[in-house]
């Protein structure tokens, strides 16, 4: 293979807005995301609503619901 083609590899945190962290691999050194498994509705059986910047509200008020 050639030198200096493929990018660096790390050993990231990944940390959820929900506060759990955990150790992953990947080419940025840290990364946060929204939902995990400790927090995702499907490995929970809990039923969540994530509302990204009011965009249901803001549905509901165009179109009058």
């Amino acid at each position: 293979m050639k030198e200096a083609t493929h990018p660096k590899y790390f050993v990231t945190t990944v940390t959820c807005a929900c506060g759990n962290s955990f150790e992953s691999g990947s080419i940025k050194e840290n990364l946060r995301v929204e939902i995990c498994s400790s927090c995702h509705p499907f490995f929970t059986g809990k039923q969540k609503f994530v509302d990204a910047g009011g965009r249901v509200d803001r549905f509901k008020k165009k179109y009058g619901i």
